[in-house]
C-alpha cells in the first residue's frame, strides 16, 4: 500500500524519530497495526472516529481508552490520542503504510504486495523472496493474497514497480503484440 499523501507521511516521520529515539521503532509499529486491525473489525468505533460532530476530546478519551485496554505503550497510546485530538484518524491506515515504509527503508527492506491465482507454496514464496531480493539488493518481505481473476500465475507490486507474470497479463501483452503487428501489416 502506496501512503496516500503528505500528511501521513509527516505524522509517520514525527513518530518515527520518537519511536527511534526510544528504541522502539517496531514495537510501535506492531501496536498501531493492532489497533488499526481492531478498528477494522468494529465499524461503530470507526464510525464514532470518523464523525465530525462528536467532540475531540471525546475522540481523544476513546482512542486512550481503547490503547489502554489493548496495553499499548504511552508513546503509541499519545501518539494515537493526538491523531485523534486532530481529527485525523481517517489517515491513520496511511500513516500505518507510512511509518511501515519509513521502518523498512532504515532497516534495508522493501515491501512487496504478491497476488497470485492461487495460494503460493513456501518454496515458491521463498523462491520469489530470495529472487526479488537480489534484484533490488534489499531484503523482501512479501505480502500475499490470492486473486482468482489473474487465471494463473502472479503479481508482483513492489515501490513503483509491478511485475506481471500471471495468465491474465500474458493475454493482455499478446493481444497488444497482435494488433501492433496487424496494425504495422496494414
Amino acid at each position: 500500500m502506496k501512503p496516500s499523501g503528505p500528511v501521513a507521511r509527516r505524522y509517520a516521520k514525527a513518530l518515527h524519530a520518537l519511536a527511534g529515539e526510544a528504541g522502539r521503532a517496531e514495537a510501535v509499529a506492531d501496536e498501531l497495526s493492532r489497533f488499526a486491525g481492531l478498528l477494522d473489525g468494529e465499524r461503530e468505533l470507526r464510525e464514532v472516529l470518523a464523525w465530525p460532530w462528536v467532540k475531540a476530546a471525546t475522540k481523544r478519551s476513546l482512542v486512550v481508552a481503547v490503547a489502554d485496554r489493548l496495553g499499548l505503550s504511552p508513546l503509541a497510546r499519545n501518539f494515537l490520542a493526538l491523531v485523534a485530538q486532530r481529527r485525523r484518524f481517517g489517515l491513520l491506515a496511511d500513516i500505518v503504510a507510512a511509518y511501515r515504509a519509513l521502518i523498512d527503508r532504515a532497516a534495508g527492506r522493501v515491501r512487496a504486495r504478491v497476488r497470485s491465482a492461487a495460494p503460493l507454496a513456501d518454496a515458491d514464496r521463498a523462491a520469489l523472496r530470495e529472487r526479488l531480493g537480489r534484484r533490488l539488493g534489499k531484503l523482501v518481505l512479501l505480502d500475499t493474497e490470492v486473486d482468482p481473476a489473474l487465471l494463473g500465475g502472479f503479481v508482483v507490486e513492489v515501490e513503483s514497480r509491478v511485475l506481471d507474470a500471471s495468465v491474465a497479463g500474458r493475454l493482455r501483452a499478446l493481444r497488444g503484440a497482435l494488433i501492433k503487428g496487424a496494425g504495422g501489416a496494414a
